[in-house]
C-alpha cells in the first residue's frame, strides 16, 4: 500500500507538505469549479464512510484557527476530505509525511508482534490507507472532466508539433535548392546590378542637389527666425556635402559653393551684431532691464515705464543651464531672454569655429561701444531737462556756492544722468558675466580654444569703465582740465576771443544731419562700392539681405551714433557736460559710484583675474592727483574772490538771516565756502590734507582781515614810509603794556570794577600828556568807525561758527605722508552709505580732523576771538582817545584864550560843541552794531575821563581870567548834559567846583584846603569827592588863578603877582602838608 502511494507522498507540487496541490487555497487555475461540475455532471455521491477520522483532536487542532476555518468554508467536499485524510497522517504517521521516509521500514515494524514492534496499530493503518482511497476516489469523480481535456488538448499539440517539423524539412530543402542555382554564374546579373549601383549614385547626388538647392531658403528663414544653431549647422552640412570628391565636377555648383562662403562670413557677422545688440542694450528686449536697475537704484523714474520688480542677477545665473549644450525652442522667441540669448550666439559661434576671432573682435569694438552708450545718455538726459534750471549762471569756473534749490536742480541732472549709465553699465556687465560664464563652459565641456584669450574680456570691460568714471568725475569736478565748460567759446573764436576766420568754416561731422536724403544716398553708395570690392567687408549689407528686423530708422540712428562717437573722441571734449564743473559736485558724484562700484563685485567672476577689492582702487588715485589739487585751486580760487570782492568789508544786507548783529558780507561768503567744502568732504573718505586746505585758508582769512584792520587804523602819510604809523587808540590796543594789561582786565570783570577805570583814565592821560595828540592820531571817518565795529562782531561770529565746525576724527589718512596706513582701502567701503546716495543734506556740518591737525584749527580760532579782542580794544580806545585830543585843542589858548572881555559869553567852544557830535554819533554807531555788554565797555568811564583831564589840566588854558572861567563852565555844562545821554550817571561836578573855587579867588582856594584839612580830623566827616582834591591840582588852580597878572607886560604888575602867588603856594602847603 506504500508503494501505490509512495509517489504523490514524496513527489508533490513542490508546496513542501509533500501531498500536491491538496493544501493550496486558491493559488492555481481550477477550469471545472463547484459550480460547473454540480450543474453539468452533478456531484458524484460520496461514499458514506461510517467511520469518523480515527484522531478527532488532532484535526480539531489543526482546522480550530479562523484562518483554517475560512479555508474550509473555500474548498469542497472532496478537497475538504482529502485534507482530513492528510492532517491525519500527519498526526498518526508522521513518518510517512517525511521527504526521507522509508515504507519498507514502516512494513516491517507493522509486521512485528514482539513487544517493540508495531502489528497492533495495523488495522488503523489499514483504516486509514482505505480513507486515503476513498478521498482520492471523490477528487477524481469531481475533476474527471478536466482530467479528459487535458488528453484531448495534449494529442492537438502532439500533432501541430509534428506538422511544423514536415514544413521546415522542406522549407530547409528549398533554401539549399536555392544556394545551388545561385552559385551558378550570370553576367547579365552582373550587369544589372553595376547599373543598378550607378542609378542609387546618380539618384543620391540628385537627392543632395535638391537638398543644396534648398539651403538658401532654409538659411535665409533661420537666420530670420533667429533660429541660429539651426542655421549653423544648416551652412555646415551644405559646406560638408559640397566638400565631397563626386560634387566637384559640377561646375553648376560653383556660385552656391561662393554663395554659402560669403553666407559662412555675413553669419558671423550677424551673430556679432546680435551679441552686440544684447550686450550694449541696442535690442528692444535690453530696455526693460538696464531701466529697472536704474529705477531700483534711484533714477529718474518718471523716465521709465512702471515693471515688475528686476530679478537678481545672482537668480538669473542660477537659472541658467550652461553644463549642457543650449537647444532652440522654436515656439518661443529666443530675444525675449536676452541672457539664453546670449549663450544661443556664444554656442552658435562656437559651433561655427570663430568663436575666439568674435572675443577679439569683442575686445577691439568694446571702447566705441561704451562711449557711444555715454554718448547717447548724455543726449538723452540733456533732453529731460531744460538747460535753465541747472544752475549755471554766468562763466564762474566752477567757483560758485550754489542754493539749496540750485543744488537740487544740479543733483537732480547728475542723479538722472549717473543712475542711468550706472543702469546701464550693470546691464552691460551683467550681459559680459553671461558671456563669460557661457564661454567658460563650452572650455570645460569641449576644450575650445585658449582660455586666457576667450577669457579676458572682463578685465578689459571694467579698465574702460575705469575710465569711464575717471572721465565723467574729471569732467563734473575739474575746471582747468581740457573738457567741455559749461560755457564753451564760440566756434572758431581765438585765445583773445576774436574770431580766426580761416578756422571758423571748418567741417565737422558732427554737424551733419545723418537723417538727410543726401547722407543717406551717399552712404548707401559707398557702402555698395565696398561690399564689391571687398565682399564680407560691411556686414550691414548681409545682415539686411539675412534678416529684415531693422528698420532704416534703426539703421540710420546707429550710423548717428557711430558717427558722432568718432567725431567727439576727435575733438578736445570728450563728453558734454550737462553742469558746470565744480569740487562741490564730487559729493553728487561719489555715492551713486559707489553703489554702482559695490554691485559691480558681484558681477565680477570669481575666478577672473580683477581683484573685486581693487575696484576702487583707481578712486584713491583720482582723489590724491586730480580732486585734492582742483580742490586747493578751487578753494584758493573762492577764498580771493571773497577777499578780491569790492563789497567784501561792507555790511551784508541779509546779516539778520545768519547772526544777531550785522557781519560782513565776505565774512558770510568765506563761512559759506568753508561750511559747503565741510558738507563736501563728509561725502568722501577723509584725508588730512584736505581739512589742512581748508584751515590754511582760514589763516588767510585772518591774515587778510588783519591787513584790513591795518589799513583802517594806519595814518594817512603823503611821503611813502618804510613803517606804516597807526592811529593812537590802535598803538595802545595792539602794544603790549600797562595800559593793554589794564583795559584786558576791566573788559575780563563781570561789572567793570571801578578802580580798573581810574587806574585806565590815569595811566591814559599820564601817557597822552607826554606827546600831542595830532588830527591823524584820531579816526575822523564815521565809516571807520562803522567798519572797525562790523569787523569786531564779524570775527567774534566767525570765530564762533568755525568752532562749531570742529570735529576730531579716529581716521588718520594723509595723502601728504608717503606712508600710507593699511587700512585706506577701506575707506571706500565705510562711505557706501545708500542713505548718502539719496541727495539729500541734512544734519550737522563738521570738519574732520586728528589731534595733530585740531591745534592748528585751535591756534586760527585763538586768532580770530584775539584779534576781535584788538578790535573792541581799538573802539575803547578811540573814543577816549577822541575827548582828549578835542579837550586838549579846548583848552589850549592857541585855539580858544580864556582871557575875555566884558563880552556877553554866548556859547560854549566851537570845539566842545563838535566833541559832543562825535561822541552822539560815535555811541549811535557802536549802540547800532555792538551787543550790550561791549557797548558798555565802550561807554562806561568816559565822565570821569572827562573830569579828570579837565581838572589835571587846568594849567594847558592859563593866563584865565573870571569871564574865561565862566565859558569853561559852560563847556563843562555842555558837556555834561550830552554825556548823559551817553552814559548813565555822568556828573562833572567836580570839574565845575575845581573851576568855581578859580572864580571865587585865590584866598578861597587856601580856605578850602583849609576847611577841608579840618573835616577830615573830625571823626567821620569825609569830604565828597567832587570836592575833594589833591596839593597838585589846588597849586595849580592857584597859579591858574594869577596867570592874568602874571602875563600883564608890567613888571611890576607881574612881580607882585608872583610874590602874592608864592605866598597862597606857602600858606596851601602848609595846610595840606601837615596831614
Amino acid at each position: 500500500m506504500s508503494n501505490r502511494y509512495g509517489g504523490s507522498y514524496r513527489n508533490g507540487n513542490g508546496n513542501g507538505n509533500g501531498y500536491g496541490s491538496a493544501a493550496r487555497k486558491d493559488e492555481e487555475y481550477d477550469p471545472f469549479g463547484d459550480g460547473y461540475a454540480s450543474d453539468r455532471y452533478g456531484t458524484p455521491p460520496q461514499q458514506m464512510n461510517p467511520r469518523r477520522p480515527p484522531v478527532e483532536s488532532a484535526r480539531g487542532a489543526i482546522y480550530g484557527s479562523p484562518a483554517s476555518r475560512v479555508q474550509r468554508a473555500n474548498e469542497t467536499s472532496a478537497e475538504r476530505q482529502i485534507g482530513q485524510v492528510l492532517e491525519l497522517i500527519k498526526a498518526e504517521w508522521p513518518a510517512m509525511v517525511q521527504n526521507d521516509s522509508i515504507p519498507v521500514s514502516l512494513a516491517l515494524q507493522l509486521l512485528d508482534n514482539s513487544s517493540v514492534g508495531r502489528a497492533h496499530e495495523y488495522k488503523g493503518f489499514k483504516k486509514t490507507h482505505q480513507y486515503l482511497q476513498d478521498s482520492l476516489k471523490n477528487i477524481v469523480h469531481e475533476h474527471h472532466q478536466g482530467f479528459n481535456s487535458s488528453i484531448g488538448t495534449f494529442h492537438k499539440i502532439q500533432g501541430s508539433i509534428q506538422a511544423s517539423q514536415k514544413r521546415v524539412r522542406a522549407l530547409k530543402d528549398s533554401l539549399a535548392a536555392s544556394r545551388t542555382s545561385l552559385s551558378a554564374t550570370d553576367p547579365e546579373l552582373k550587369k544589372l546590378y553595376k547599373s543598378s549601383q550607378m542609378y542609387d549614385d546618380v539618384l543620391q547626388t540628385l537627392n543632395e542637389l535638391e537638398d543644396l538647392r534648398t539651403v538658401p531658403d532654409q538659411l535665409e528663414a533661420r537666420i530670420s527666425e533667429k533660429r541660429f544653431l539651426t542655421a549653423v549647422e544648416v551652412l555646415q552640412n551644405a559646406l560638408r556635402k559640397l566638400r565631397k570628391p563626386e560634387l566637384d565636377n559640377i561646375g553648376a555648383l560653383s556660385d552656391l559653393r561662393n554663395y554659402l562662403a560669403n553666407q559662412e562670413t555675413a553669419l558671423m557677422d550677424i551673430l556679432i551684431e546680435e551679441l552686440h545688440e544684447h550686450l550694449y542694450l541696442k535690442s528692444p528686449y535690453c530696455q526693460e532691464r538696464w531701466q529697472n536697475l536704474a529705477k531700483n537704484q534711484g533714477g529718474y523714474n518718471e523716465n521709465y515705464s512702471d515693471s515688475t520688480t528686476v530679478t537678481p542677477f545672482h537668480l538669473v545665473l542660477d537659472t541658467l543651464d550652461l553644463d549642457h549644450s543650449v537647444t532652440e525652442d522654436p515656439a518661443k522667441n529666443p530675444e525675449a531672454d536676452t541672457f539664453w540669448y546670449i549663450s544661443l550666439v556664444v554656442e552658435s559661434l562656437n559651433k561655427l569655429g570663430r568663436l575666439e576671432s568674435v572675443v577679439d573682435t569683442l575686445k577691439q569694438r568694446l571702447p566705441v561701444e561704451l562711449f557711444s552708450i555715454v554718448n547717447e545718455t548724455i543726449n538723452e538726459v540733456d533732453q529731460r531737462h531744460p538747460s535753465s534750471l541747472r544752475g549755471g549762471s554766468g562763466n564762474a569756473q566752477g567757483l560758485h556756492i550754489y542754493g539749496s534749490r540750485e543744488t537740487q536742480m544740479r543733483a537732480d541732472v547728475i542723479y538722472d544722468l549717473l543712475w542711468t549709465l550706472y543702469g546701464k553699465f550693470e546691464a552691460i556687465a551683467e550681459g559680459h558675466r553671461v558671456f563669460h560664464e557661457a564661454i567658460k563652459a563650452l572650455i570645460r565641456r569641449e576644450g575650445a580654444g585658449n582660455s586666457s584669450s576667450l577669457l579676458g574680456s572682463f578685465k578689459e570691460l571694467w579698465n574702460l569703465y575705469q575710465n569711464e568714471i575717471r572721465s565723467l568725475l574729471h569732467n563734473y569736478v575739474t575746471t582747468d582740465a581740457d573738457v567741455y565748460q559749461f560755457h564753451s567759446p564760440r566756434q572758431g573764436a581765438m585765445l583773445n576771443g576774436a574770431k580766426d576766420t580761416s578756422r571758423e568754416h571748418l567741417f565737422k561731422f558732427s554737424d551733419a544731419d545723418p537723417k538727410s536724403v543726401e547722407m543717406n544716398t551717399e552712404y548707401e553708395a559707398l557702402d555698395g562700392i565696398i561690399r564689391a570690392a571687398v565682399p564680407g567687408l560691411t556686414s550691414g549689407s548681409r545682415k539686411a539681405q539675412a534678416s529684415d528686423k531693422k528698420s532704416l530708422a534703426g539703421r540710420e540712428s546707429r550710423k548717428s551714433t557711430y558717427t558722432s562717437a568718432y567725431d567727439s573722441r576727435n575733438t578736445p571734449g570728450s563728453y558734454k557736460s550737462l553742469v558746470e564743473p565744480s569740487v562741490f559736485n564730487m559729493s553728487l558724484l561719489l555715492p551713486p559710484t559707489l553703489v554702482f562700484l559695490q554691485r559691480l563685485k558681484a558681477i565680477v567672476p570669481p575666478g577672473s583675474d580683477l581683484a573685486a577689492s581693487t575696484l576702487t582702487s583707481f578712486l584713491d588715485n583720482f582723489l590724491v592727483n586730480v580732486f585734492q589739487p582742483q580742490l586747493d585751486e578751487t578753494l584758493s580760487k573762492l577764498s580771493d574772490n571773497v577777499f578780491g570782492e569790492i563789497d567784501s568789508f561792507q555790511q551784508d544786507p541779509d546779516w539778520s538771516g545768519v547772526a544777531r548783529r550785522p557781519v560782513f558780507k565776505g565774512t558770510t561768503a568765506f563761512f559759506a565756502v568753508i561750511t559747503a567744502f565741510c558738507r563736501m568732504l563728509g561725502t568722501i573718505p577723509h584725508d588730512q590734507a584736505l581739512s589742512s586746505l581748508i584751515i590754511s585758508q582760514m589763516a588767510r582769512y585772518y591774515e587778510r582781515c588783519f591787513a584790513w584792520f591795518k589799513s583802517l587804523v594806519a595814518k594817512a602819510q603823503e611821503a611813502p614810509a618804510v613803517r606804516q604809523s597807526l592811529r593812537y587808540s590802535a598803538e595802545l590796543a595792539i602794544a603790549e603794556g600797562d595800559i593793554q594789561e589794564t583795559i584786558n582786565k576791566l573788559w575780563a570783570s563781570e561789572n567793570l570794577d571801578h578802580d580798573l577805570i581810574e587806574k585806565e583814565v590815569g595811566l591814559l592821560i599820564t601817557h597822552s600828556n607826554g606827546r600831542t595828540l595830532e588830527p591823524s592820531d584820531i579816526i575822523q571817518d564815521r565809516d571807520v568807525i562803522s567798519s572797525l565795529c562790523l569787523l569786531y562782531t564779524s570775527m567774534k561770529w566767525l570765530s564762533v561758527r568755525v568752532l562749531g565746525l570742529r570735529h576730531i576724527t579716529h581716521s588718520d589718512t594723509d595723502s601728504t605722508q608717503p606712508t600710507l596706513p593699511k587700512n585706506q582701502k577701506r575707506r571706500w567701503t565705510l562711505l557706501n552709505d545708500p542713505g548718502k546716495a539719496n541727495g539729500e543734506q541734512q544734519g550737522p556740518v563738521y570738519l574732520p580732523m586728528t589731534q595733530e591737525t585740531v591745534q592748528s584749527f585751535d591756534s586760527i580760532v585763538s586768532s580770530y576771538e584775539e584779534f576781535a579782542g584788538t578790535v573792541l580794544l581799538t573802539l575803547h580806545m578811540e573814543i577816549r582817545c577822541r575827548i582828549i585830543q578835542s579837550l586838549s585843542v579846548a583848552l589850549s589858548p592857541k585855539t580858544a584864550p580864556y582871557v575875555l572881555g566884558d563880552q556877553e559869553i554866548k556859547g560854549p567852544d566851537p570845539q566842545i560843541l563838535s566833541l559832543n557830535a562825535e561822541l552822539v554819533a560815535y555811541d549811535e554807531t557802536i549802540v547800532r552794531f555792538l551787543r550790550d555788554k561791549e557797548t558798555a565797555f565802550v561807554r562806561t568811564g568816559l565822565g570821569l575821563l572827562v573830569n579828570t583831564y579837565l581838572v589835571c589840566n587846568a594849567l594847558d588854558t592859563q593866563p584865565m581870567n573870571l569871564r574865561g572861567c565862566e565859558r569853561m563852565q559852560l563847556n563843562i555844562l555842555v558837556m555834561q548834559q550830552n554825556l548823559k545821554n551817553i552814559e548813565a550817571g555822568v556828573d562833572l561836578a567836580r570839574a565845575a567846583n575845581y573851576f568855581g573855587l578859580f572864580q571865587e579867588g585865590p584866598d578861597r582856594i587856601v580856605e578850602k584846603a583849609k576847611s577841608d584839612k579840618e573835616r577830615e580830623a573830625e571823626e567821620g566827616g569825609a569830604v565828597p569827592e567832587s570836592e575833594k582834591f589833591t596839593y597838585d591840582e589846588l597849586k595849580a588852580l592857584v597859579e591858574l588863578s594869577y596867570s592874568e597878572q602874571l602875563a600883564d607886560p608890567e613888571r611890576g604888575v607881574a612881580s607882585a603877582a608872583k610874590r602874592q602867588m608864592g605866598e597862597k603856594v606857602l600858606a596851601l602847603s602848609e595846610y595840606m602838608w601837615q596831614s
